[in-house]
């Protein structure tokens, strides 16, 4: 089989195609043949060798898999040859392993997938799950909630949108440039400040009536961050579940302390807290799978690229310039 390895940590060129022997399953396994497989930050840092959950060298990126169980191990009663199925690396010993045209899983790592998920969009409901867990660990105030989404015009802001919209939360997006206002938008948002033409703070005092919002779902990190804090209203929260930008140059307590009067509260937050919470990760996840089902949550728009193109769609994450979700057909 072909799959994408990790030999050497670096940039894009460092994704190599690989022939690899047909993964055979054991004893209580399954082999899962890949008809989709998301692309995401995570295998950036794989790439890059700076992954704290990293895998072993050589190394298979890939956090999600879509496609059928072809082949089924001794012992296997719940699976089938043709049963549908998503593949989640949050299910696997260790990360990565997804970026092949077959995986061989434990018999209990697969999620079944109902017939009214294409396998493009089954490969987003990881991000829906993560969604999900945000607003678990999110604090709502106020009777008419706003929440502050940064990065809006990506995969997992667009879900969070739709997904804080299904709570009762009006949702405010950012985003650099018009087109991927635009796009986001187009994915849900009830309003997108365009951070490149219009003034963060003014904006969201005109559009919460000078109230501020109650939520900030930041994962850029660096100034954006102080600007989130700085966004809240009384007895908001922020959540910071990634700092793609880096870390903030100003001293975040010391923001805290200098709105005291606010009574502010920061999260940091990471799927991995569940990590050894079996029922709580996988209960998420079927949520999300009901939720997209029952077409109460939308999968991004997808940009489909060939396995040989993975070189690309890393590039595009390097960049900054992805909207939607990224997938690849092996």
């Amino acid at each position: 089989m072909k799959a994408i390895q990790v030999q050497v940590p670096g940039g894009p060129e460092s994704l190599m195609e690989v022939d690899l022997p047909d993964p055979l399953p054991g004893p209580g396994q399954v082999r899962v043949k890949a008809s989709a497989i998301g692309v995401g930050r995570p295998d950036v840092l794989i790439r890059k060798g700076t992954y704290k959950w990293m895998p072993p060298l050589p190394a298979i990126p890939g956090a999600e898999l879509a496609g059928e169980i072809d082949a089924i191990g001794d012992g296997v009663q719940q699976w089938q040859a043709g049963d549908r199925v998503l593949i989640s690396a949050r299910e696997l010993a260790q990360r990565g392993g997804c970026y092949a045209q077959a995986i061989v899983v434990p018999e209990g790592a697969p999620y079944r997938l109902p017939a009214s998920i294409s396998f493009d969009d089954a490969v987003s409901l990881p991000n829906l799950q993560l969604t999900l867990a945000l607003m678990r660990v999110a604090e709502v105030k106020n009777s008419s909630p706003y929440a502050l989404i940064t990065g809006a015009s990506g995969g997992v802001a667009g879900m969070l949108c739709q997904v804080a919209k299904h709570k009762g939360l009006t949702t405010i997006g950012t985003s650099r440039t018009p087109d991927k206002c635009s796009f986001a938008l187009e994915q849900g948002f009830d309003h997108v400040i365009c951070t490149a033409q219009a003034d963060l703070k003014e904006r969201l005092q005109e559009i919460t009536q000078n109230r501020g919002v109650d939520l900030v779902f930041d994962h850029l990190g660096g100034q954006s961050l102080i600007d989130g804090l700085h966004s809240l209203a009384p007895l908001g929260t922020l959540v910071s579940y990634n700092i793609i930008q880096g870390m903030p140059t100003e001293d975040v307590f010391q923001a805290m302390r200098h709105l005291l009067g606010k009574s502010l509260a920061v999260r940091c937050f990471s799927m991995h807290t569940f990590d050894e919470d079996i029922v709580i990760r996988r209960a998420l996840m079927q949520e999300a799978i009901e939720l997209m089902a029952n077409a109460q949550v939308k999968a991004p728009e997808c940009q489909v690229f060939k396995f040989s193109e993975v070189r690309q769609t890393h590039a595009l994450l390097d960049r900054g310039m992805v909207r939607g979700k990224l997938v690849m057909h092996p």
